[in-house]
């Protein structure tokens, strides 16, 4: 019988088998690779990915959880569990001791819907600052309204600050969208799960936080032109002429701008074109 769900830590048990193997499925796993899972719960989906890789590393806040898992998977030598918060673990520390489990080369995780920001910068970093070491694959679980965020294209209702910093990251990919249905209990919203890849880059930005900077203020008010939320560090004039430069209606919105867009327009703000 699966223990209650508690609230604080945000739980909810996905029970869909069609999900959990469309995840198992994304992740394009294979024997070498060494998993990272965030919250694994009641170990449904852990279950599924420890025959097909060569470590899984569990990360369980949850106490009682904790004992529940190391008894169902006793005995499993490419599995480890670490009892704490992840976002404040220091999981290269934890790892020391454990050669076999060191840097996890995929992320695959239904991670808590609350925590979904700071999971997400743990685990690609910034743009003034990525991960040195960058997961080759990422797939979670997440809310459906995140989801969409994530891969939004440019012109979207929902493509945003988000879009563009995670965009500027990895490549973006959903994969299926999930009812509240699939979960016991179920949760408010719905869900989707995507794939993250994080790369670098051919064209990065020459100043990266200036471009960080750019993003914040550009969706600072959505219904408002860019040329009146950035005029605190460009000239409307100056922000036309490069606009035109770029080939983008001088009267856009942040929305409008594409990821290369934002680019450029950070990179002839600091001096190149």
């Amino acid at each position: 019988m699966a223990p209650r769900p508690r609230k604080r830590f945000g739980q909810h048990w996905l029970r869909s088998d069609q999900v959990l193997n469309q995840i198992v499925q994304a992740a394009d796993l294979s024997r070498g690779d060494r998993v990272l899972e965030i919250g694994p719960g009641t170990g449904l989906l852990t279950k599924r990915l420890l025959p097909l890789v060569a470590a899984l590393v569990a990360v369980e806040i949850d106490r009682h959880l904790c004992d529940r898992l190391s008894k169902q998977f006793r005995g499993r030598d490419n599995f480890l569990l670490l009892a704490g918060d992840f976002l404040s673990l220091d999981l290269a520390a934890h790892l020391g001791d454990f050669p076999a489990f060191q840097h996890p080369n995929k992320v695959v995780a239904n991670i808590p819907y609350n925590i979904t920001g700071p999971i997400l910068e743990r685990l690609l970093g910034s743009i003034a600052q990525p991960v040195p070491q960058p997961f080759a694959t990422i797939v979670l679980l997440v809310q459906k309204e995140v989801a969409e965020r994530l891969t939004a294209p440019p012109g979207s209702r929902v493509y945003g600050a988000l879009s563009v910093r995670v965009q500027y990251l990895a490549n973006c990919e959903w994969i299926c969208g999930v009812p509240a249905c699939a979960f016991e209990p179920p949760p408010q919203v719905d869900s989707a799960v995507v794939r993250l890849c994080p790369r670098p880059l051919a064209t990065p930005a020459l100043d990266p936080r200036r471009l960080e900077t750019l993003i914040q203020m550009g969706f600072a008010s959505r219904r408002k032109m860019l040329r009146n939320n950035l005029k605190a560090v460009i000239e409307p004039t100056d922000l036309t002429r490069y606009l035109e430069e770029l080939k983008v209606n001088p009267q856009a919105r942040a929305e409008d701008l594409s990821l290369p867009h934002w680019i450029a327009l950070s990179n002839l703000l600091s001096g190149v074109s």
